[in-house]
């Protein structure tokens, strides 16, 4: 038996968000167990183990119903807002081991007694592809030169590299209906872990919106991803498209599922020089499930 939280992670006036089923005590848990909690979901799913020395809080761990993920950020403001509900963490700053390294967690309850979580994340890279990489990336999305804005392509990184796309407008980004399975292969020949096209919502208030199709989850499309925002914050900065400062950075994403999301990212500097940023949303409870593994157990390709 075990005891999951499903909580709605970047949820925008309560609703949207992206599910992810939290297991606040996986240290009895195999990974085929994890496993099957993703698959019996569908959803990347967040798992919270001991930590295996005295530098870190807690050690966490990430899977979707394919395979398991270095970082999910999602996952990990939904894991530690559960354990600040469940008064399980040691204070406010929380130092958690990854798959892809140190996270630093921030936890905020204020007047309201409601966590407030936001997350560290380094600073982000950023590569233009080359021409014959963004027209493989334009044919897997189905659209032209002519639908983008006239700045590169290009695969940004944090914890996982994601491709930014430059869409003209929110009526364009949100008509957009690619084949999962070019977008796999697309995915795989430049070195993307899913396409994050991206269009400006209003640039002078730092709001832009953005859908993920990502790579080889199990489902074609994320209603919110904190990793390809955070690695958008980055590409936004290069692009000249927000100023350099620490004022926040809003992504909507998920409207075109009927799942309008929201995304805060505040980049943070030495100087005038980029050090990494702060991610953070909302979080919503939506139930809670005790599951008896056998029920979703894993099946025959994991």
């Amino acid at each position: 038996m075990t005891e999951i939280e499903l909580v709605s992670v970047f949820t925008h006036l309560g609703r949207g968000g992206n599910p992810c089923p939290i297991v606040v005590d996986a240290s009895n848990l195999p990974s085929a167990g994890m496993q099957s909690v993703a698959r019996h979901f569908g959803h990347e799913s967040g798992f919270v183990l001991p930590a295996p020395g005295l530098d870190s809080d807690y050690t966490f761990r990430f899977w979707v119903p394919r395979h398991e993920m270095e970082m999910c950020g999602h996952a990990t403001i939904g894991a530690l807002w559960a354990l600040a509900i469940k008064g399980r963490l040691p204070g406010e700053q929380v130092r958690i081991q990854t798959l892809s390294g140190p996270v630093t967690g921030y936890v905020d309850r204020g007047s309201s007694g409601e966590p407030s979580v936001e997350i560290s994340q380094p600073v982000g890279k950023v590569v233009d592809l080359t021409r014959a990489e963004e027209d493989e990336v334009l044919s897997a999305l189905k659209i032209s030169r002519g639908d983008l804005l006239d700045l590169p392509v290009q695969n940004a990184v944090t914890s996982r590299v994601k491709t930014l796309v430059p869409i003209k407008g929110g009526r364009e980004l949100n008509e957009l209906v690619p084949d999962p399975a070019q977008i796999e292969a697309c995915c795989g020949r430049i070195g993307s872990t899913g396409l994050y096209p991206y269009a400006i919502e209003h640039q002078g208030e730092r709001r832009f919106e953005a859908r993920q199709f990502p790579k080889s989850s199990g489902y074609p499309e994320d209603a919110a991803t904190g990793i390809a925002a955070a690695a958008l914050a980055f590409g936004l900065l290069r692009n000249g498209l927000v100023e350099r400062n620490s004022e926040r950075i809003t992504v909507m994403q998920g409207r075109a599922m009927d799942a309008l999301s929201e995304i805060h990212v505040r980049l943070g500097f030495a100087g005038s020089r980029p050090v990494g940023c702060l991610l953070g949303g909302s979080v919503t409870l939506v139930e809670s499930h005790i599951l008896q593994l056998e029920d979703a157990r894993p099946t025959a390709d994991s």
